[in-house]
């Protein structure tokens, strides 16, 4: 079998039947992550390839496929145990890991019928590759498991790695990855549009792409992503630290990224009474050039802290970084001083798994200290007025973003032209705005003024909706900050 989609249909008919047993989406796409790994290094320990494994032999594909019943039961429990103690790749795959299949029939025949009868190995990496990545996608659509907030819809990353054109032999960073889809788009990208060596293709795959990722589910679906996809690293690419607690310093070529959503960055804490409470992280380095409890805002310092002079970032972040006060305006003005802030991209409502998010990509280059600011013009690309998405009905694809690329002009962008929604807008006129603001826009949302052609009722709701999500995420937050006042 070969097809990815038929490939991502077996796999996916199979979690119908652990449905019933009350298994969620994630979930089986975590079962299935760590029995392919064990299937695919027992596959890489034989002939042809015959690899020595880090597994230890008492814990490989080889003792699960041998036993049955309770016995295997217990023996998969330790085998997930035991292997989230080791270092590396196996260490975040297997991280805090555990049996969620209840009935050790039904893990046997997922074991027997679903994954020990293919050859993992023979399978063409992006076949593979695809096919998880067709798991993934479909997790993500499953809302209500929240897994969507793991996952940037695809067309978006592509779109946005188009414009940025990576090249082999760069250092190419996302510090918050989720299931990996920059980086894999990133090196889709080098590995279509070079003609590369053997010594380029090896740098390619294993000393090109890493990333951090906190959350330990997410970090092991994109481990697996990219190791389906034959980039796994020398040593393992995927970090499981907070990107924001420490400064590595200028050491990356390109930062592509979209920090998770949710302004504040938290930690839960025991009060005096024994309650549990959420208190405010105010992230304190030299580095930053404000300090905030505003999480978008600290991975937007934190990306431009990591890059290297003269390097470039495209990062998604939410419409108030772009007209928030006290350390939004100082951070804005920052940028702009000491980074190209060359194009901004307005997003439109109904293309993120997570409702209630009106987001921007940024686009900026690294520069040199100089007194003069690095930024002269800051071109907007406007996709939101007067379009409507939705992820089911009408989803955004990619020939949705053709224009924004032909008018980015990727092959040479210091010669552009504005049209109806790409508009140049000079330095010093937006430092005139109230707050530096960036939340700029010009076309006129004609819904306004033609009742009779209103967007379909089902694309009003789901306005509606997204407006209430993201109003009520800023009383969360203004509640959270009373209570704590308290």
């Amino acid at each position: 079998m070969t097809d990815p989609k038929q490939l991502v249909q077996k796999l996916w008919n199979y979690c119908d039947i652990l449905r019933d047993d009350g298994l969620s989406y994630g979930d089986y796409v975590e079962q299935l992550t760590y029995l392919l790994f064990l299937k695919m290094d027992d596959e890489r320990s034989k002939p042809p390839f015959n690899k020595k494994s880090d597994i230890p032999e008492k814990y490989n594909w080889q003792s699960l496929i041998e036993k049955e019943g309770a016995e295997l039961e217990a023996h998969y429990i330790e085998v997930l145990r035991e292997l989230g103690t080791e270092d590396g790749i196996i260490g975040v795959i297997f991280r805090k890991a555990q049996n969620k299949i209840q009935d050790p029939a039904k893990l046997r025949r997922l074991m027997v019928d679903l994954i020990d009868k293919e050859s993992w190995l023979s399978l063409e990496a992006d076949v593979k590759g695809d096919a998880y990545e067709g798991l993934l996608e479909k997790n993500a659509a499953d809302v209500k498991g929240g897994a969507g907030q793991y996952f940037t819809p695809r067309p978006l990353i592509n779109a946005m790695v188009e414009v940025m054109r990576p090249e082999p032999g760069m250092k190419i960073h996302d510090p918050a990855c989720g299931t990996g889809g920059f980086l894999l788009s990133a090196y889709n990208f080098i590995a279509k549009n070079y003609d590369l060596n053997r010594d380029q293709k090896y740098e390619l795959k294993h000393k090109t792409f890493t990333g951090n990722e906190i959350v330990p589910m997410a970090a092991r679906l994109c481990v697996m992503n990219l190791y389906l996809h034959g980039v796994d690293g020398e040593e393992n690419p995927i970090s499981s630290q907070d990107s924001l607690k420490k400064n590595p310093g200028g050491i990356y070529d390109m930062v592509l990224t979209n920090p998770p959503f949710g302004r504040k960055s938290s930690e839960t804490i025991i009060t005096e009474e024994g309650k549990t409470a959420k208190k405010d992280l105010t992230i304190i380095r030299d580095d930053f050039w404000a300090k905030t409890s505003n999480k978008q805002l600290n991975f937007l310092q934190h990306v431009r802290s990591i890059l290297k002079i003269n390097k470039r970032a495209a990062i998604v972040l939410p419409d108030n970084v772009l007209f928030e006060g006290g350390a939004g305006e100082t951070i804005r003005k920052k940028l702009m001083q000491t980074c190209d802030l060359h194009t901004i991209l307005r997003l439109p409502t109904g293309v993120f798994y997570a409702q209630g998010v009106k987001a921007n990509v940024l686009f900026f280059d690294k520069k040199a200290a100089s007194e003069k600011p690095q930024t002269s013009k800051v071109w907007i690309y406007d996709l939101r007025t007067n379009i409507h998405f939705t992820l089911k009905e009408n989803p955004m694809k990619f020939e949705h973003l053709q224009d924004f690329i032909n008018s980015y002009n990727p092959q040479n962008r210091y010669d552009r032209k504005e049209n109806e929604r790409f508009k140049c807008f000079d330095y010093g006129d937006i430092l005139k705005r109230d707050k530096t603001n960036l939340d700029i826009f010009w076309l006129k949302d004609e819904s306004l003024d033609d009742l009779e052609n209103l967007p379909k009722p089902d694309i009003l709701a789901n306005e509606i909706v997204e407006d209430l999500e993201g109003a009520l995420e800023q009383l969360r937050e203004i509640s959270d900050d009373l209570t704590n006042k308290d």
